[in-house]
């Protein structure tokens, strides 16, 4: 069994003596499904139904967005190579950039007409460039969700348009932006644009919240008749950015009015505190047989918590680490834990991981190291 030894971690240097909020129940949004979350931490701070299966109807653009700019990181395109419109892209329904057909518009231009504009043939313009058709596009959607762990998503087409194998849920959709917004966060500038003027046609963006709330900068709606009217915003507010998930709702005005109570309750009742930085040794154990004798351990990413205002005082948190750690060990090698708890009730965990290699030791450090161990 592995052995562990508990250290207490101090948080932070002097308690707050005021007393703590009370936390009112989330406000009822009248959607078919909502959920609300902080980015950095990942913290869950209201939701309805947000597993139940929906049609994200033209929130699909999100992820046909997340592939390009996975696309445009890799090098596979660039945002001034020009696509030449196909009958296909330029037949599509619904929301138009109003490409023609023939004509070379560049990736730059359509990545806006997808984004601001909502175009289907800009959409499918850009899914054909990518992948050579729709349908293998939409492949890539497909494996994209698998690895973000969007576990009840499937997609059929890349713009959203009604189809029985094509839905998602509250929960992945926030998945997929928080992704967006962290793997990609000069793409998701793009979604703070109002407006876009292309073929002397000016369109504007349908997220109204972009005009009502100056701390949103994003992301997208989505409308047909039977998925209702949707609406993923975020927002940002001092430190602490919000996403905001709402589907389903009867009408556009509905829809924003939904997501600014959830965005506004966010902010009113809660906070975000970064406890620890990814990299930085939270703590330097022995190492037993290594080419050296301590091993510095911490955290491989960030580690956030979002919590109810007034309640800072009440975190705790300790680490759980391997009495023995015998080398070699390799860098992001777990060694035990950091928990963190608030009144007492785990609020996160985060393996501590080893912050660098440390090989095996010579032959007389090792022979030294067993003798210690059979003490020990």
């Amino acid at each position: 069994m592995r052995s562990l030894l508990a250290i207490v971690v101090l948080l932070f240097s002097a308690p707050l003596l005021a007393a703590p909020e009370l936390i009112p129940a989330a406000p009822d949004v009248g959607a078919k499904a909502y959920l609300l979350e902080d980015f950095h931490s990942g913290d869950v701070l209201a939701e309805q139904d947000a597993d139940k299966r929906i049609e994200p109807a033209s929130l699909t653009k999100l992820m046909t967005s997340y592939v390009v700019a996975y696309e445009l990181a890799n090098g596979t395109i660039h945002l001034d190579d020009k696509v030449r419109i196909s009958k296909k892209a330029w037949k599509m329904g619904g929301s138009r950039m109003f490409v023609e057909v023939g004509t070379k518009v560049p990736v730059r231009e359509l990545i806006k007409g997808m984004v601001v504009q909502s175009g289907n043939d800009a959409t499918v313009a850009l899914a054909e460039y990518v992948a050579g058709s729709e349908d293998a596009f939409v492949d890539l959607m497909n494996e994209h969700a698998r690895e973000l762990g969007m576990k009840n998503t499937h997609f059929a087409n890349a713009t959203g348009l009604p189809n029985p194998k094509h839905y998602t849920t509250a929960r992945d959709l926030a998945k997929l932006t928080r992704a967006l917004i962290r793997d990609f966060p000069q793409d998701y500038d793009w979604y703070d644009v109002k407006e876009y003027t292309y073929n002397h046609i000016k369109q504007y963006n349908r997220n109204r919240l972009l005009w009502l709330d100056d701390r949103v900068d994003g992301v997208k709606t989505g409308h047909t008749h039977s998925a209702g009217y949707c609406l993923i915003a975020s927002a940002k507010q001092d430190a602490m950015r919000l996403i905001s998930v709402v589907v389903g709702t009867k009408s556009d005005h509905a829809r924003v009015q939904a997501s600014r109570a959830l965005l506004n309750y966010g902010f009113r009742f809660y906070n975000t505190y970064k406890l620890y930085g990814a990299g930085k040794p939270l703590t330097t154990m022995t190492i037993y047989k290594g080419a050296q004798e301590k091993l510095p351990l911490g955290l491989d990413r960030d580690l956030y918590i979002t919590i109810p205002r007034g309640q800072r005082d009440h975190i705790k948190a300790n680490m759980d680490v391997d009495a023995t750690i015998v080398a070699p060990a390799h860098k992001g090698q777990s060694f035990g834990a950091v928990n963190v708890t608030l009144d007492g009730k785990p609020v996160a965990k985060r393996p501590l991981v080893a912050l660098q290699d440390v090989p095996e030791g010579g032959l007389w450090r090792r022979m030294v190291d067993n003798v210690v161990l059979m003490f020990k």
